[in-house]
């Protein structure tokens, strides 16, 4: 990292080592909070490994909830950043899930769809990809979904310790070449592992930069 990337590294992992507290769930609209601070929202299939990034992000076992049964929390968590508040961290609902009702579906992307096109405070949207798994059809959904909305987001890949090297550097590639095809993604793939807590401080740093962008 250039000397700049490496001040906003650490001015990232400050902030997201201080306050971070829940704020609310919105299972409809209008129990979304007042659109008064900049927000970053968190996307990806049902057991992506999002509610560990979140965790990993924040330096917390349990600030953002997992559930035994995918698809199950169908609900946008918010969750403040900063004393005073500086930012909000989003965790949408996971989306992928095989077992779940077809009105389940239905109203998860009328909530999702209606909140990407219309929170002027969202800044950027990280959509979540397994690199064991690599993009699958519903990515590619979300991914148009939110070109559609005009939302700009960037690509993480998740569990990256969980494959060999080689292996996870076709995936990124793979990724790379997916992302171009998209006019509101980030050119740049970041790959991350939660547990062993690669990727995170660059993931930090981003989210930051996006935050003030």
């Amino acid at each position: 990292m250039t000397p700049e990337e490496e001040e906003l590294a650490q001015e990232a992992a400050r902030l997201f080592s201080g306050r971070v507290d829940f704020l609310l769930s919105a299972p409809q609209l209008q129990f979304l909070p007042d659109a008064d601070f900049p927000e970053v929202a968190f996307c990806g299939r049902s057991n992506v490994g999002k509610s560990s990034l979140l965790n990993a992000l924040t330096g917390r076992r349990s600030i953002a909830r997992t559930s035994v049964t995918p698809g199950r929390t169908q609900e946008l968590n918010f969750f403040e950043v900063g004393e005073p508040t500086q930012f909000r961290l989003v965790d949408m609902p996971g989306y992928g899930f095989a077992k779940a009702p077809v009105k389940v579906v239905e109203k998860w992307r009328a909530l999702v769809r209606t909140y990407l096109r219309g929170r002027p405070v969202l800044k950027r949207t990280l959509v979540l990809i397994d690199s064991r798994h690599g993009i699958k059809p519903v990515d590619r959904d979300m991914m148009t979904m939110l070109d559609e909305a005009a939302v700009g987001y960037r690509l993480v890949l998740t569990k990256a310790d969980k494959i060999k090297a080689s292996e996870l550097e076709k995936v990124r590639i793979e990724v790379e070449a997916e992302a171009r095809k998209h006019p509101a993604a980030y050119p740049v793939i970041h790959v991350t592992s939660s547990e062993k807590k690669f990727g995170i401080d660059e993931l930090r740093a981003a989210v930051l930069a996006d935050i003030r962008s």
